[in-house]
Formats: structure tokens, sequence, C-alpha cells
């Protein structure tokens, strides 16, 4: 099968899982049940297509090609796989309404517009880079786990509980999850900043610095939100505010630095 049909498929797939989602949540908003399972499988096989349109594009003799397309279509593709994954076990396809189609338009982005930085080095140095990717993704979706909890608290605040809102789980429900998916990849982000500053040498040079500091502060954020919900019961507006802070930080700390280095220094 040739990679430019693989493409259109993968696309699709992406799409009409994510219609058939929205679809499937305003059918539920209206008191209609509908089983989830064929859904998600049809999510899944975008995301196999999707997987090996990543693996030739990104494993290579010299080492992994994390272009800023390459990456960003390496991380909403990881995305789309916890997601659906997990809403096998727990109420969180609706999310797939917007994450989905952000997959088929990374494929798209990564088709359009070939961007190259190999890396190669060592298995601690790819262990950080993987590592750090699954945390970006859990981390992205808790994000937008996060914008969806907005929504819903705003609603319940303003006492209009009705549409797509009265189809979601009840909002402790929502927020449980949002700390479950920020707890693990709080831990992954750890690891990969413990694996980052044991192995990989001058972490702190200059194509390096910005990157590793807003990780860190990123990574302090998360580990305040995550001790104030400890200590405090924080929830609501005050877990969704730290939350957003929180990945913008990390989504400046890596795709900030790709964009500066790759598409305006040319490096």
């Amino acid at each position: 099968m040739s990679h430019y049909i693989i493409n259109i498929l993968s696309v699709s797939l992406y799409l009409v899982t994510a219609i058939l989602l929205a679809t499937r949540l305003a059918k539920t908003s209206k008191g209609q049940t509908q089983p989830k399972t064929s859904i998600l499988i049809l999510g899944l096989s975008a995301v196999i297509l999707h997987s090996s349109l990543l693996y030739n594009q990104i494993i290579g003799p010299e080492g992994i090609n994390l272009g800023i397309f390459n990456a960003l279509s390496l991380i909403s593709g990881l995305m789309a796989l916890l997601l659906l994954v997990a809403s096998f076990t727990k109420p969180v396809e609706n999310l797939g309404i917007a994450l989905l189609p952000l997959a088929a338009i990374n494929i798209m982005l990564e088709i359009s517009f070939p961007s190259s930085h190999i890396i190669s080095g060592s298995w601690q140095l790819q262990a950080h880079i993987l590592i750090s990717i699954i945390a970006y993704s859990l981390l992205s979706i808790a994000m937008v786990q996060a914008i969806l909890l907005a929504i819903q608290d705003q609603h319940l605040r303003n006492r209009k509980p009705g549409g797509f809102i009265q189809a979601l789980p009840p909002l402790k429900t929502m927020e449980s999850l949002l700390f479950q998916m920020i707890g693990i990849g709080f831990i992954l982000l750890t690891i990969g900043l413990i694996i980052g500053t044991l192995f990989i040498e001058d972490i702190f040079a200059e194509h390096l610095a910005h990157k590793t500091i807003l990780s860190i502060i990123a990574w302090v954020l998360f580990a305040i939100l995550l001790w104030g919900r400890i200590k405090f019961g924080w929830r609501g507006r005050t877990a969704i505010r730290w939350t957003l802070g929180g990945f913008f930080t990390l989504m400046l700390a890596y795709f900030g630095s790709k964009f500066v280095l790759e598409l305006i220094l040319g490096r």
C-alpha cells in the first residue's frame, strides 16, 4: 500500500471517528445511549496506520528524525493512542472530538512540510526523549480535559447544565480523571528530567538552556498543583489554571525552542 493511500486512510479514519464521537455525544445528551467500542476500534485503526507512517518518517539509519512537524505528528498520534485505549475503561472518549482531528491535521503538516532534526546517541538519550514525549502527550490530554472541565464548571455555575454538558460524567469524576492524568504525566516528566540531568552532557548548553529551564518551571508548576490537591484539596478553577499554566510552559519548552531553532534560525 502506497504512502499516499495510507495518509488518506489515516486522516479519513481520524476524522470519521471524531464525527462519530460527536454524534454519539449529541445523542447521549438527548437521553439516547450508544455503545462506543466499535467507534474506538475505528480510531485505533487510524492510529495503526499513523504508526506505520511515523516509523518511516522518524526512524532512519542515522538516528531518529524529530523535526518539528514529525514531533507534532508523533505526539498527536501518541495522544490518540493513549486516549482511545483509556476510553475502553474510562469516560474520556469525548476528548477525541478535539484530539483526533488534531492528529489528522498534523499528518498533513508532516507530509506538506518535511522537517529534519536528526538525533543520534546513547540509549539513555533515546529513553529521555521517549519518556518526555509520553509525558507531554499525557499532559496534553490533561490540558484538553481541563478545558472541558472549565466549560462544564461554567455551565453548572450559571445553572445551565443542558446540551452536551448533560452527557458528560459528573464534575467530581471529571476532576478525578484530570488529576490521574496529571499524576502519571508528572511522574514520567520527573523520570525524563532525571535521565536528562544524569546522562545528557551540557544540558544547560546554549541550544538546550531554554528547553531545560522551562521544563523545570513546568515541573514545579505541576508539583505545586499536586501538592495543593493533596494538602488543600484544590479543585475547580484553581486546578484548571495551574494545569493550563503548567502545560503552556511545557509547550514553550519543547515546541517554542524547536520553532525558533528550526523554522526561524534554520538549525
